[in-house]
């Protein structure tokens, strides 16, 4: 069955924007949307809806109603996508990414390692996550600051996608670490990716939308939680998030514009949630959270 990307082209800032946007019109539909820089000099991004040709007039019908009056200015264009697995190739020429002592890269620049980095090794795959984006590399940098400076006896990652920030944990603190995705694709990987980086025991990774999962009770609370998801979803389940975190325990939180800060901060000062830092990566915002 033929796949077809319906896009706009728009700022990196707007782009987040959108992508919000349509995540909320979509929810928990099996619809791919993602974000993707074309041109970083003009700064040109593209927003993207992957879907079957047969639900084409659905999806397109949605995203113009959602799109005529927040964004009348942009153009849906679509594109037929051929059957060829282009994430795996556009991965393949990525550089390695460095975010504090992380250094994040392909099989095809282990020599780029240094004696003293946290190497993680991950390959093109299907999932989210490669420390590329302002978001997964704020999220490690923020990693190595709350690991240096305190001890944890367990961690979650929300919203694992790749698996690097579990394994970038994993790397720093032998503790047992719960990884959980929406996508069974995206564990699939994620394993993968833990045993390409010697991760072989100490991680569970699980398939949970959201918290409905009793992994959540068997694993946790948790002294860390990690949710590099997007700012609407993170307010949404802040109830549940602090239910599961560790008396004393820290948030990391981040797929957050710089925009939308005060929002999502207000939501988790609501659950007596105090903040302790922000980093700040290509106008995305990452979260250090502390609750009392």
């Amino acid at each position: 069955m033929s796949e077809i990307r319906l896009y706009v082209s728009t700022t990196e800032v707007q782009s987040g924007e959108v992508l919000d946007l349509l995540s909320e019109v979509f929810g928990e539909e099996d619809i791919a949307i993602a974000n993707t820089e074309v041109d970083e000099k003009r700064d040109i991004w593209e927003t993207s809806v992957y879907l079957y040709a047969n639900d084409e007039d659905d999806v397109r019908a949605r995203v113009t109603d959602a799109l005529t009056s927040a964004f009348p200015h942009l153009t849906i264009e679509r594109e037929i996508i051929p059957d060829v697995d282009w994430i795996a190739k556009s991965l393949e020429g990525l550089t390695p990414v460095r975010a504090g002592r992380f250094l994040v890269h392909g099989s095809h620049d282990r020599d780029k390692v240094r004696i003293n980095d946290l190497a993680i090794e991950i390959e093109a795959g299907q999932a989210f996550g490669t420390g590329h984006h302002g978001t997964t590399a704020g999220c490690l940098e923020m990693i190595e600051q709350v690991l240096r400076a305190r001890t944890i006896r367990n961690a979650l990652d929300l919203g694992t996608g790749s698996g690097v920030l579990a394994i970038a944990v994993a790397k720093m603190r032998p503790v047992p670490v719960l990884a959980t995705d929406i996508d069974p694709i995206a564990i699939r990987v994620a394993k993968e990716n833990a045993r390409l980086n010697g991760i072989v025991s100490g991680m569970s990774l699980e398939t949970a939308p959201g918290f409905h999962s009793d992994a959540f009770r068997k694993h946790g609370p948790f002294d860390l939680i990690i949710a590099n998801i997007l700012a609407r979803p993170l307010i949404k389940m802040a109830p549940q998030l602090v239910t599961h975190l560790a008396p004393g325990g820290t948030v990391i939180l981040s797929g957050i514009l710089a925009s939308q800060r005060w929002k999502v901060l207000a939501a988790y000062n609501g659950m007596r949630l105090s903040h302790v830092r922000t980093l700040w990566r290509n106008g995305w915002v990452t979260i250090h959270l502390r609750k009392d």
